[in-house]
């Protein structure tokens, strides 16, 4: 069930992406909607899959690479509609790349993306990318920054004049702190990557270690849990 909400997400994600090009007003306006209860699903699967016990290592790979396809599209979305520079998909697209190849390696070891066999080395590492405030702060920062985006792209529209999206962004403060909070998520994801290199460096070289088996002395694995939802966003 929660990997079938995860799918769901993505489905919706394309079907608000295409009526945000292709709709009015009214339209991107239900899209601001949409855009939030996409976010809002992430957490949700989550909930889903601790209270079915359906956590599996498939569904939190899975989770991570349905937040990289949302947030991926979504920048390269609002870059091609001129909201934003070409070069921030470019960053999070060669930042997430890089972090999530570097997962692997962990993957390879036994490791997963949280829970208690990681690869985080670090206690700013934790901090940045598994620490509830930190990860709330970045779901909500990319939530909140595309929503803003979106309300954006409807104001630039012929027809917003007399609408409440005109009379909302029409004020200089809230387009201000809306395009703060966007540069704050794209921060964010500079800021919780790099720690996910440094820590990495020190697998560089290794020998790749196979991964424990329930019936080895080190005693059966635990499988990684989905994010609670709390903290919708991956590092």
């Amino acid at each position: 069930m929660a990997n079938l909400i995860t799918i769901g997400r993505i489905a919706l994600l394309f079907l608000t992406v295409a009526l945000i090009y292709a709709g009015g007003v009214a339209t991107i306006a239900i899209c601001m909607a949409l855009i939030a209860i996409t976010f809002a699903l992430d957490g949700f699967d989550g909930w889903v899959a601790r209270r079915r016990n359906e956590t599996s290592q498939f569904g939190a790979v899975f989770d991570i690479a349905g937040d990289r396809i949302v947030e991926t599209v979504l920048w390269v979305a609002f870059a091609d509609l001129g909201l934003i520079p070409i070069w921030v998909p470019f960053l999070v697209i060669t930042r997430g790349t890089v972090v999530d190849a570097l997962r692997s390696l962990s993957y390879a070891e036994g490791m997963t993306a949280f829970g208690e066999r990681n690869m985080m080395r670090s206690a700013l590492t934790r901090w940045l990318t598994a620490g509830r405030f930190m990860r709330a702060l970045f779901g909500y920062a990319k939530a909140i920054g595309f929503v803003f985006l979106t309300g954006l792209e409807a104001y630039r529209h012929d027809d917003v004049t007399g609408s409440l999206i005109g009379e909302v962004y029409g004020l200089a403060l809230v387009r201000w702190i809306g395009c703060a909070i966007v540069w704050l998520a794209v921060a964010l994801t500079v800021a919780r990557g790099v720690p996910v290199i440094v820590d990495a460096v020190a697998l560089w070289g290794r020998p790749l270690q196979p991964a424990a088996k329930p019936d080895t002395p080190a005693g059966p694995e635990r499988l990684p849990e989905r994010r609670s939802p709390s903290a919708p966003s991956a590092p």
